[in-house]
């Protein structure tokens, strides 16, 4: 079996809204601790999603605040950790992947979806950083102190949406963020602020969960210039399972659509480019997704070796490259 490095799930969303304070076994949710295990993780970033700016106004007094809740929800895989000790393990280090690799424990790494909460203080980003997290995904649907989102409000955007950059305190964070090694993610971020963070990055950085626009024109996914700068920058684009971004209008996925995409990357930016982000957990129940969880990861090798990818190529998409970028970004 060829162990796995999945760069984004939305998890521990779930369980908390289903007051789930224990990632082992979750049955109504498509990952949980034992489902990685049967799949052969070596490492599984565990996004925090803020809650939508709609909701948070519906909400008013009663909602605790970004901060609160993202201690809350790293709480949720804090416990886990600590409950499961023998199976899984918090990663904040190149260290901390090796300690935990020669130990046989999956490596869990705690990352944020939407910058906002850092409001344009790098003092924020360093208590991000303690908190242990590793990977900040600078934008959502909507603009924050980092700069705009590539899908404004979940739609399309304007041609003069697509191309605003990073914000003068979204410039300065790369910088701070490359210090503190917490890696840059570009998934959902405009085109404009893209192309700001590879001038400025001085580390590899990554498209979590990201595909091809080549072949989906979806305002969330690469064009062939993204995709060739970040192989140049040295980094990796996480292949997303979400349906409508393999496939346009697509309402399920196929093995197929994740190997068309796969192909795309690699010929493009080359196989070192080449990542998984499955999106897990963050897609909607409704939604049908050709892999059900992380446990069917061994059968994706299987059939990308039957279509043409070698093993050495399937292992750096599984892990290898991930595991490299993890080491040169975060230290």
């Amino acid at each position: 079996m060829i162990p796995f490095i999945d760069l984004h799930c939305d998890t521990l969303t779930q369980a908390n809204f289903h007051f789930q304070n224990d990632l082992f076994r979750l049955p109504a949710e498509q990952l949980d601790v034992k489902k990685l295990l049967a799949g052969g993780a070596c490492v599984q970033f565990f996004a925090i999603c803020l809650p939508r700016i709609t909701t948070v106004k519906r909400l008013g007094r009663l909602y605790e605040g970004d901060w609160k809740h993202i201690r809350r929800l790293a709480g949720i895989l804090h416990h886990t950790c600590a409950l499961h000790e023998d199976s899984i393990a918090l990663c904040e280090s190149a260290a901390d992947l090796e300690k935990n690799r020669s130990l046989g424990k999956i490596s869990a790494v705690l990352t944020i979806e939407d910058g906002r909460q850092i409001d344009g203080d790098v003092r924020r980003l360093v208590r991000c950083h303690a908190l242990g997290v590793r990977l900040i995904t600078l934008t959502w649907n909507y603009p924050n102190c980092f700069g705009w989102p590539n899908s404004p409000g979940g739609k399309n955007p304007s041609e003069e949406e697509r191309m605003k950059g990073l914000t003068e305190f979204g410039k300065e964070a790369i910088w701070k963020m490359n210090r503190l090694g917490i890696l840059i993610d570009v998934s959902h971020l405009s085109d404009g602020g893209f192309f700001d963070v590879a001038r400025l990055s001085q580390k590899p950085f990554v498209a979590s969960h990201s595909n091809c626009r080549a072949i989906c024109p979806h305002p969330r996914n690469l064009s062939d210039e993204m995709i060739r700068t970040i192989a140049l920058k040295g980094g990796i684009v996480g292949l997303n399972q979400h349906p409508p971004f393999l496939r346009a209008g697509a309402k399920k996925s196929t093995v197929e659509d994740l190997i068309a995409h796969l192909d795309h990357l690699r010929d493009i930016g080359g196989i070192d480019c080449v990542a998984l982000g499955s999106d897990f957990d963050g897609c909607g129940r409704n939604v049908r997704m050709c892999m059900k969880g992380p446990q069917q990861y061994p059968m994706l090798a299987k059939r990308m070796m039957e279509n043409g990818f070698t093993r050495e190529e399937t292992e750096k998409i599984f892990y290898r490259n991930a595991e490299r970028v993890m080491r040169e970004a975060m230290g």
